[in-house]
């Protein structure tokens, strides 16, 4: 594909921006949700293949003005979009657990038919790739399971959060992948969600010391993964498409199905015993009320019948919500070639 065919060239500069900005404030909540892609909301908008050009011609210094323009207005929109939502979606998930989970199963489950169709042919490579993701994906989901089961709250250190950088980065890239799954399954959903609202607030009250601690503590260390993501991913992307696009396919398909295994809905937070034993440690009462609730060790439940339903439909409801945006996006294969 060569950039001077692609639709970013083909379309009006001001076009360009609008577009770039709802694709922009769609990969922003997409980041946010658990289930959904962003490289889905980019097609949605009708500007993925613009993006991965874009990106492709920046990251081998090959400065043009659609380019530059376009990946502002989609990064500018997004960092927004994330920024004033992040609490909103946070509280959500941690207060009403089960039917956020299940929205996430609908929607992860609705990026399917996306790269089914970018399969187009099934063949042995496609399904030894979908295989390989699915297992990766699933032993991921299994692990954070276990670590939640464990102790509930996990390590955000310097390098889990520039791997969780990288996650959401991928997001943007990978049509039918969620960067917000990602994040859940490594740990870092709540703890970065709560860090941007964090520093929401921080901005607004003018609080410098915060500003400074978060932006060196988590923002320095995501932005960090992101630029790598972004960088890494759209590159091996078009490299792996050009020499192995059956595999690579299936691989995402494989990602997209095994997402699932890691959000069972029926689980939620349980304060820990007094005199039980918390990550090596012995639950005392002022440890008990100084813990936080997303701290909190995951059980799973018994759903009601009526819970079981509100599910499936949770379930159904985010299945079309993500197909039928998907059905207004263009063709999201890039070509390795452009």
């Amino acid at each position: 594909m060569n950039p001077e065919t692609t639709n970013q060239s083909a379309t009006p500069l001001p076009l360009l921006v609008v577009r770039g900005v709802i694709g922009g404030v769609l990969m922003g909540l997409a980041n946010l949700v658990p289930g959904i892609s962003g490289g889905t909301m980019l097609l949605a908008a009708g500007v993925y293949p613009a993006f991965i050009n874009a990106v492709a011609e920046v990251t081998t210094f090959r400065f043009r003005l659609e380019s530059i323009v376009l990946l502002g207005a989609v990064v500018v929109a997004a960092g927004l979009a994330i920024l004033l939502l992040a609490g909103t979606v946070k509280g959500l998930v941690l207060d009403h657990r089960w039917i956020m989970y299940s929205l996430f199963i609908g929607l992860t489950i609705g990026g399917v038919p996306v790269v089914w169709k970018m399969v187009k042919k099934p063949s042995a490579p496609v399904w030894i790739g979908a295989a390989a993701g699915f297992i990766a994906m699933a032993a991921l989901a299994w692990f954070q399971l276990r670590g939640a089961a464990e102790g509930g709250g996990s390590t955000s250190g310097w390098f889990m959060l520039m791997v969780a950088g990288i996650a959401g980065a991928s997001a943007m890239i990978l049509p039918g992948v969620s960067g917000g799954y990602l994040l859940l399954v490594l740990g870092q959903y709540v703890p970065i969600l709560t860090a941007i609202d964090s520093f929401k607030d921080a901005v607004r009250e003018m609080n410098i010391s915060m500003i400074f601690e978060l932006g060196l503590g988590v923002g320095i260390p995501v932005g960090l993964g992101i630029v790598i993501g972004i960088v890494g991913v759209s590159n091996l992307l078009r490299l792996l498409l050009g020499k192995a696009e059956a595999a690579t396919l299936g691989v995402l398909l494989g990602l997209l199905v095994g997402a699932v295994v890691g959000l069972w809905p029926f689980q939620e937070g349980v304060a820990p015993e007094i005199g039980s034993q918390w990550k090596g440690q012995e639950v005392t009462a002022e440890m008990l009320s100084e813990l936080d609730p997303e701290d909190y060790p995951t059980a799973f439940f018994k759903p009601s019948g009526g819970q079981a339903a509100g599910a499936a439909g949770c379930i159904i409801a985010g299945f079309f919500c993500t197909a039928l945006i998907a059905k207004f996006g263009t063709d999201p294969t890039p070509d390795p070639d452009s």
